[in-house]
């Protein structure tokens, strides 16, 4: 087993899920796009697919967009493990032809709803949660994929096809990148995330903990 990180920008690492896989000792490599621009041929079994400021729409700037979405269908068509987060999420969602489009920003701490009756990883989720969002696009679901996880202002928030899970939130976090994130929002958002996060945070490791299980199985 080894997990392919790609790493869109450098304040966007993989965080939490580098703290999992450490402990279970399984071998991770990160695959930095802000630095190469390029996709190298690896012998992963597991993709792990991260955030970034850019939108899954800018492949004419960014052709590794492209290449992404490409492995991505690959790596699902032979029932590979995938998992995206945030613009990795929105990647799965365009791989598989749902659109991803400017909506309302949200930014912070935010409560979700577990959607009644999913299985799998899920459903061991609280049925509201909060959890660390930090994005102004949102995407429709591709077809035949399994809502998940949805929100009073962003709906479409979890979602699992085939073997490829993505969520538009952020359960990566721990105290470094939020110090790190928030350092330039405005000092109002600032201190509310702050003073939010000791008694978030845990939690938020916590539903990392039931994802990270299941994209590792």
């Amino acid at each position: 087993m080894k997990v392919a990180i790609f790493q869109h920008t450098e304040s966007e690492p993989a965080g939490y899920f580098e703290t999992i896989f450490t402990e279970r000792q399984i071998p991770y490599e990160y695959i930095r796009l802000y630095e190469t621009g390029e996709i190298p041929k690896n012998k992963a079994t597991h993709f792990l697919f991260m955030g970034g400021p850019m939108s899954v729409n800018d492949e004419k700037d960014l052709p590794y967009l492209k290449e992404e979405k490409a492995l991505i269908r690959d790596a699902v068509g032979h029932s590979r493990p995938v998992l995206g987060i945030c613009l990795g999420a929105q990647l799965i969602a365009s791989a598989f032809g749902a659109r991803v489009y400017p909506f309302r920003r949200e930014t912070g701490w935010c409560r979700l709803k577990r959607v009644p009756g999913s299985t799998g990883f899920t459903a061991g989720f609280p049925k509201t949660f909060r959890v660390f969002q930090l994005h102004g696009e949102t995407f429709d679901l591709p077809s035949g994929a399994t809502l998940l996880c949805t929100g009073d202002v962003v709906k479409n928030q979890a979602f699992v096809y085939k073997t490829a899970i993505g969520l538009q939130f952020h359960l990566e976090l721990d105290e470094v990148i939020i110090r790190d994130w928030t350092r330039e929002l405005d000092l109002e958002i600032r201190e509310r995330i702050i003073r939010e996060t000791p008694a978030a945070l845990p939690k938020s490791n916590w539903l990392c903990r039931m994802v990270a299980g299941a994209f590792l199985g």
